[in-house]
């Protein structure tokens, strides 16, 4: 009986071993190399996630299902407050004011900010053994050919000179395998998906545009035939949901960037969206917004995939939610923060991030890191467990541990803000230095020369004063000369991460 039972014993010890070495190996298995989905909203606020704004007129369940089962980040950052600046240091790591773009967006036929030879977030993972694709709003210049030999692409009224004919450089000249994209907003022409470099349908038509009211317009121009406004959102949508489908028999990790239309004007919810919140055309727009987050959690999930990927939802900037749309609706887009789209001031660049990986990342978990939208790229080796990048992402730091415990030290040293109009602030720790006055986008007024004994520039205690109504300018000289040199630093020395 004393054999029987010692023999019991080893087997059931090694019988336990070799579960905690299968279990410890599927952690590393999935720490190795996750499926990523990051899904870029379009103009989306903070306020606009039920789940973090107690008062919202708007019901996201499957974005605070997302919250509820992994990481949300406090401080989050758009690196502009406006989406081209934004959406290209989301794919280089690196601050768009570097680039020529110093100010605004680009419109629909201008040509490829992020040049063939820079690294990019997809390039890198495609190294690293992943299957990238790009599906949705691109708005980051594409290389169009124009007509009959001229020298370059001429645009007017939503008419151009390109050769739709021919190929157009895109994504999938930047590390991505497929792409299938629109070149910019929703409101921009061209209005024509392209996949792989290729035209879908030729642009024979020409919309007059539309001005309907609030959040209802786009301009004129060029236009596929079969392309229709209201359908575009959704048609992304079920393109991303065939990607994953596509990948569940495939023994290769994939990364899917997922940049939405919506909530950007036009403003077009479409069936049971309609009505659906409590905060108009807008709010019903963004319970699609959701739907699409939906969309693809239930596609990982049918798969069998959703185990192991990383969902990353968030924003490329503030929401374009007004004083006045305030007053109409019991809503605030942008949560307590001052301004909206466009602005210096947090409502321009403070953005809901999300994210979960069942297993790996705690359900429930909050940070406080100052994280940037270009830190996706530096976060790529820490998820990875690889070296860090030495080419390219200078201004990208690993923000991973954070998605995965409370750490209380300061990963990231400072993050510069940029308004649509080329202002710029800088946020370290607690502290927001702004060297101007005024929103420097789209609240007015948009600049604002100081008064005689008024301070010049602005400093917030961000801690205790996220509203910014506190002006600590001439309280605190020693942060002030701080902030402005490590700004100036930052600018001169093309780097912010080294």
């Amino acid at each position: 009986m004393y054999i029987l039972r010692v023999l019991i014993i080893c087997v059931l010890i090694t019988s336990s071993k070799s579960n905690t070495e299968a279990t410890q190996q599927d952690v590393t298995n999935k720490t190795k190399a996750p499926n990523i989905v990051y899904i870029l909203a379009d103009d989306m606020g903070y306020g606009d996630l039920s789940a973090l704004n107690s008062e919202s007129a708007i019901q996201t369940p499957y974005m605070d299902n997302i919250l509820k089962n992994g990481v949300h980040f406090t401080d989050a950052h758009s690196n502009s407050s406006v989406c081209t600046p934004t959406r290209y240091g989301i794919i280089t790591g690196r601050y768009a004011w570097r680039s020529p773009l110093k100010k605004g967006v680009l419109h629909g036929y201008k040509p490829a900010l992020i040049e063939e030879s820079r690294p990019t977030v997809a390039s890198y993972l495609k190294s690293n053994g992943y299957t990238t694709a790009c599906i949705g709003k691109w708005h980051i210049g594409l290389d169009m050919q124009p007509k009959d030999g001229a020298q370059k692409v001429i645009a007017k009224d939503g008419i151009s000179n390109v050769d739709f004919s021919k190929r157009i450089k895109d994504p999938s000249d930047l590390g991505f395998d497929y792409s299938y994209t629109m070149p910019a907003s929703l409101d921009i022409p061209p209005y024509v998906y392209i996949e792989n470099g290729k035209t879908v349908e030729l642009p024979t038509e020409y919309t007059k545009g539309k001005n309907e009211g609030r959040g209802v317009m786009w301009r004129p121009g060029e236009k596929a035939p079969n392309f229709v406004f209201e359908e575009v959102l959704d048609h992304f949508t079920k393109k991303s949901v065939s990607f994953i489908n596509e990948q569940q028999d495939v023994n290769v990790p994939f990364f899917l960037y997922f940049p939405l239309t919506a909530p950007h004007k036009p403003w077009l919810p479409v069936g049971e969206a309609i009505g659906k919140s409590k905060a108009g055309l807008y709010g019903d727009y963004v319970t699609m917004v959701d739907d699409a987050v939906g969309a693809v959690v239930n596609a990982l999930k049918e798969s069998g995939q959703l185990e192991n990927t990383l969902i990353i939802v968030t924003s490329d900037n503030g929401s374009n939610w007004t004083e006045r749309d305030q007053e109409k609706y019991p809503h605030r887009a942008n949560y307590i923060y001052k301004g909206r789209k466009a602005d210096i001031y947090d409502g321009g660049h403070r953005v809901p991030y999300i994210a979960q990986w069942p297993g790996v990342i705690p359900a429930g978990l909050e940070s406080n890191q100052l994280m940037c939208t270009t830190d996706l790229f530096a976060t790529l080796p820490g998820i990875l467990n690889q070296p860090q990048i030495e080419k390219g992402a200078e201004d990208s730091y690993n923000l991973w541990p954070a998605y995965t415990s409370n750490v209380k030290r300061p990963i990231r040293e400072a993050v510069v803000h940029h308004s649509i109009y080329g202002m710029f602030s800088i946020r370290k720790g607690k502290w927001k230095y702004t060297p101007q006055l005024g929103s420097g986008g789209f609240t007015k007024p948009k600049t604002v020369e100081p008064k005689p004994n008024e301070a010049p520039d602005t400093l917030y205690d961000m801690i205790n004063d996220p509203e910014e109504k506190n002006n600590l300018y001439n309280t605190h000289p020693e942060v002030v000369k701080e902030l402005d040199q490590l700004l100036e630093t930052y600018k001169n020395q093309g780097f912010s991460n080294k």
